[in-house]
């Protein structure tokens, strides 16, 4: 039987049926991926900012808030961006959310390398980053001009929040977790138009 080879006449090694089935798996949770990340470009990013919040925005919360164990905080709305600035401020004195957060990653990311390689994993991320990270910037900005917000540090955090909280929602679709589940209902608050700052005591500071 002949061998393949490259074109400098060297052996090539045939893929395994194990590694051939493996890429076929991952292919349709890539494309679902994609699929997710080409949706949330156009989504109103950061244009609701400082409104009141409606039912929709509320359930959305308090199902994150539940979902994170934090059943007694309340979702607050914040008015404006020297608000934000506060309470994103606050998030380093109190951060027991991020905590928490950080262990509902790790658990899906655990579950996400039942699904897809490492490779394909990291691969994935960078996606939703490279498709996302333009649109979410362009928007953080657009918001500063209509409010006439100049502070390049709280903009690049407001950004940095949204691409975080996709993230997140993504790694929640690969390891196949339902829509309650707390970063699908963040990444939600986000492209309904809002920034969901984080908690402080038993408040949920969304912009």
């Amino acid at each position: 039987m002949p061998r393949p080879f490259d074109d400098n006449h060297e052996p090539q090694l045939l893929i395994s049926d194990a590694e051939l089935d493996a890429l076929e798996s991952e292919i349709p949770i890539l494309a679902g991926l994609r699929r997710f990340a080409e949706e949330a470009i156009n989504m109103p990013w950061f244009s609701r900012l400082g409104r009141p919040l409606d039912r929709e925005e509320k359930a959305l919360a308090r199902s994150y808030l539940d979902g994170l164990g934090f059943p007694d905080a309340e979702p607050a709305r914040l008015r404006d961006w020297t608000e934000a600035a506060d309470a994103a401020l606050t998030l380093d004195i109190d951060p027991a959310h991020w905590e928490a957060e950080e262990g509902l990653r790790a658990a899906l990311v655990a579950e996400a390398l039942d699904h897809l390689s490492e490779d394909a994993l990291n691969i994935a991320m960078t996606h939703v980053s490279a498709l996302l990270g333009e649109r979410v910037r362009a928007a953080v900005h657009e918001a500063a001009d209509f409010w006439e917000v100049e502070d390049e540090e709280l903009l690049n955090a407001a950004a940095g929040a949204a691409l975080h909280a996709s993230h997140g929602a993504a790694l929640s679709l690969i390891a196949g977790s339902g829509d309650d589940h707390p970063f699908r209902r963040k990444f939600s608050l986000f492209t309904r138009g809002r920034w969901p700052i984080g908690i402080a005591g038993l408040t949920f500071n969304i912009l």
